[in-house]
């Protein structure tokens, strides 16, 4: 690609932000000048990248002319107010908050998933990175999806501490401590509730529902992705007592049968899906062994409904801070740069 791109990264020095940063030089994105954008509270902030520091500038008074593409990944709210500033300045925005998911007109892309979702998108233009939990999801399930027709999707996930930012993996790490120091309870800190040693079926706010928004986030995104509002998708989100990785147990009711081994063969074909699925000890991927800084979506336990009819049952990993968010923007950006100009 002869063609370079100027790059701005709202919310440089967050988890992902910094993620971003790391993806871009990785994937050799063809760069002509990139710019760490963050609160006043980053000012003099310095990060690595090219084996040189990057300077942290403040959001406020950036120009977003100077940019061609630019990442957001600084919360809703400052994606609200600076979002529309840089589309008015001629810049591409990919957003990895909830900013904009309630916009039909605004896609979420999952590269491996729904290319074609950024033909209908026009420069300058928005493109929505989606939930963590639902990306991995789609892209275990486009290949069976294709295969016999997806009906219903139930899954349980098990969403590590890094879903929710740099703070609770370190409040993760203080409570862990806390606790194998035999310190007795653990001293809540700010918003947490105990993580460590925990499993807490409660992610982001309860909605009248019963739901929470992180529920219906995946639910309400999976289908949308697939292409197939005919798909039925229900989720309970748990956050577990993990650093970084998101696992998923995922059952599926198809439209047509479909066996684990046509299923397995389907999956072990498809783009940035591995299959780890053997019968012993470690025949399967985990979120600490396989995905932990890795792009690939790893899935196992491929096997079906006892007795047989039409349900298959997956077990999907994969890092949430890496494919489920910088790696996913990066993979847009790379099928934005390759559209002619």
């Amino acid at each position: 690609m002869d063609r370079k791109f100027k790059v701005a990264i709202v919310g440089a020095t967050g988890l992902v932000g910094e993620t971003l940063i790391a993806v871009l030089e990785e994937r050799g994105f063809p760069l002509e000048k990139l710019f760490a954008l963050d609160s006043d509270r980053a000012l003099g902030h310095e990060l690595s990248f090219q084996d040189a520091r990057l300077r942290v500038h403040e959001i406020k008074g950036f120009d977003f002319a100077q940019a061609d593409i630019a990442f957001f990944t600084a919360g809703t709210e400052v994606s609200l107010l600076y979002a529309p500033r840089a589309l008015a300045a001629g810049c591409w925005v990919i957003d990895n908050t909830s900013a904009f998911l309630d916009r039909e007109e605004v896609p979420l892309v999952v590269p491996e998933v729904n290319p074609q979702a950024l033909d209908a998108v026009q420069r300058p233009g928005i493109v929505v990175n989606p939930n963590c939990a639902a990306i991995q999801l789609v892209v275990a399930l486009k290949p069976l999806h294709d295969a016999a027709g997806i009906e219903r999707i139930d899954v349980v996930t098990y969403q590590s501490a890094s879903g929710a930012g740099r703070a609770a993996v370190e409040e993760l790490a203080r409570q862990s401590i806390h606790v194998l120091s035999g310190k007795g309870p653990v001293e809540l800190d700010g918003p947490y509730q105990q993580t460590a040693f925990n499993c807490i079926p409660h992610i982001d706010e309860f909605e009248a529902n019963g739901y929470t928004r992180e529920e219906l986030k995946v639910m309400r995104q999976s289908a949308r992705i697939l292409g197939d509002p005919g798909i039925r998708v229900n989720a309970t989100t748990v956050r577990v007592p993990v650093f970084y990785g998101h696992s998923e147990a995922v059952h599926i009711t198809t439209r047509r049968p479909l066996s684990a081994a046509q299923a397995r063969e389907r999956l072990q074909s498809a783009p940035g899906v591995t299959v780890i699925d053997e019968p012993r000890v470690g025949g399967y991927p985990t979120a600490a062994t396989e995905a932990a800084n890795r792009d690939t979506v790893y899935v196992g336990r491929i096997r079906e409904d006892l007795p047989p009819e039409r349900g298959l049952n997956l077990w999907v990993v994969a890092d949430n801070v890496r494919k489920g968010a910088a790696t996913n923007c990066v993979q847009i950006a790379e099928a934005l740069a390759r559209r002619p100009i």
